[in-house]
């Protein structure tokens, strides 16, 4: 059966990548029945508005160029594939706990290096230095970021992008179409499934080379990387970055599911005209009960030292203080020119600039008894109760 969508299937989708990047090496092929399956999902099941239409044609092909693009560098740098990235620092959790500011905050650390969107987006060497205002990445990745705020300015009170901004590292999965993003935009339910039974393996070694590549230039500066949908898999961020240190940042999810949803709402409602809210509410409520269930069982199996806890309320009222215990629990210590490159971005960037949004449950089909039933073991065993 071909899968359709507007006037491209995946072939000539593939093949127009190939036109506007002027490269033809896929590399391996395992990535094709994802995007048929994606495609297909979106033509069957996420009834897309006209703009939902353009937008996942013009998501795909970014993502079919940028998966061009990554493996010509491979090639150009070969060398550099195999280098260790040393200590990873994952900043994961729940969404909505404080992984965005967290994250936002440990890159003022020199030491330190992120995943910026556009890099994200086009991985290269890093540039040593400032990058040009006028780099074709940087210009995409503004106006791919601004097209989404024009649309619902409120969006950035939910969750600030910047293009030169730390992003997450969920761009270097979506590149082989296994990744969470693509359900959390549109209603794609055999897309889902077939994800669910896919092997991670390959998509997170793809993960490991892309950051090999992008440090090259920058061999000694730490990685730190946030996504929260790496807590579904600690095996494998452990497989490929043995030495990884997790920071899990906490907070009540009966104060978390309600923003969570709304968020995921308003991204859909870009895309259908045609989005529920209590069919959100239901499937982000399990979704991520699961998830923090298998997280918890991981950790109960493996070695303590290499988790760290950061719980929100205290991360809001003193970052500094609570990115010190970060560096002290990992045998590390934080110098005061970071300490105070913190404190000024906190100041720049305060809670809340962007407005403040009123969450409800109800709007979900969820109450707050449903979250504590549902995730009582969670909060007992970090302190909820």
């Amino acid at each position: 059966m071909s899968s359709a969508l507007l006037a491209g299937s995946d072939q000539e989708l593939m093949a127009e990548a190939a036109a506007i990047t002027g490269l033809s090496d896929f590399g391996e092929t395992r990535f094709v029945e994802g995007l048929q399956t994606l495609l297909r999902a979106y033509d069957e099941e996420a009834r897309l508005n006209a703009f939902g239409r353009m937008a996942v044609r013009h998501e795909v092909l970014g993502i079919l160029s940028a998966r061009l693009s990554l493996i010509e560098q491979w090639k150009q740098h070969a060398l550099v594939l195999t280098a260790p990235v040393k200590q990873p620092l994952f900043v994961l959790g729940l969404p909505r706990t404080g992984t965005s500011a967290l994250h936002d905050l440990l890159a003022e650390d020199p030491r330190h290096q992120v995943l910026e969107y556009f890099m994200a987006a086009s991985p290269r060497p890093r540039t040593l230095g400032p990058v040009a205002a006028d780099d074709p990445r940087l210009v995409a990745a503004r106006r791919e970021i601004d097209g989404m705020y024009s649309l619902d300015p409120g969006l950035r009170a939910l969750h600030d992008m910047r293009a030169d901004g730390p992003e997450e590292c969920r761009h270097l999965f979506r590149h082989h179409f296994t990744d969470d993003t693509f359900d959390s935009m549109a209603v794609v339910p055999s897309y889902t499934a077939w994800f669910r039974e896919q092997s991670v393996a390959p998509a997170y070694d793809w993960h490991r080379q892309a950051l090999a590549l992008v440090q090259s230039t920058a061999p000694d500066r730490r990685w730190v990387l946030k996504y929260p949908a790496h807590l579904r898999n600690l095996a494998e961020v452990f497989r490929v970055y043995p030495d990884a240190c997790v920071v899990q940042t906490h907070r009540d999810p009966v104060d978390v599911l309600a923003s969570l949803c709304t968020l995921i709402y308003r991204l859909r409602v870009l895309y259908s005209d045609h989005v529920d809210p209590h069919a959100v509410g239901r499937w982000q409520f399990e979704m991520w009960a699961n998830i923090i269930e298998q997280s918890m069982a991981f950790r109960r199996q493996h070695d303590a030292a290499q988790f760290h806890d950061v719980y929100f309320t205290e991360f809001q009222r003193d970052p500094v203080a609570s990115i010190r215990s970060i560096h002290s629990h990992f045998g590390g210590t934080l110098d005061e020119v970071s300490a105070e490159r913190i404190r000024v971005y906190r100041a720049a960037h305060p809670p809340g600039r962007y407005g403040r949004q009123v969450y409800r449950l109800e709007d979900f089909g969820l109450t707050a008894e449903m979250v504590r039933e549902r995730y009582a073991d969670y909060r007992e065993a970090f302190g909820f109760q």
